[in-house]
């Protein structure tokens, strides 16, 4: 028998839930996951127990968002439009870029709150 593996809460997870997806839709999954930081694993847990998906600012963050846009901006050029699955990719990379940035302007003010 094998030795138990827990996860960084302690939690030993020995239940495997899997489900179908069409190409599209998985296509979708991984790029939110991509974006989020998370290993999918935790991104499809916190989204079926309906918890907020908070993502860390990072160096691999930062590289997500800027790889995705460019992928964005040159198929818009090649096909000279976008489709839904696109467009939602993109409200999503101005979702988080709009959170990082009203996160940095919460500490600048309260960096100048403490003097």
């Amino acid at each position: 028998m094998s030795e138990k593996t827990f996860d960084g809460k302690g939690r030993w997870r020995c239940v495997t839930v899997g489900f179908r997806m069409s190409p599209e839709e998985n296509e979708t999954l991984n790029t939110k996951v991509y974006l989020s930081g998370l290993t999918k694993q935790d991104y499809i847990i916190a989204c079926v127990l309906k918890k907020e998906i908070i993502v860390q600012g990072s160096p691999r963050t930062y590289k997500a968002l800027k790889n995705t846009l460019c992928g964005l901006v040159k198929e818009l050029k090649e096909n000279g439009s976008y489709t839904d699955e696109q467009n939602e990719t993109l409200q999503l990379v101005v979702k988080l870029l709009e959170g990082f940035r009203d996160n940095a302007e919460h500490l600048e003010n309260r960096h100048y709150d403490n003097k």
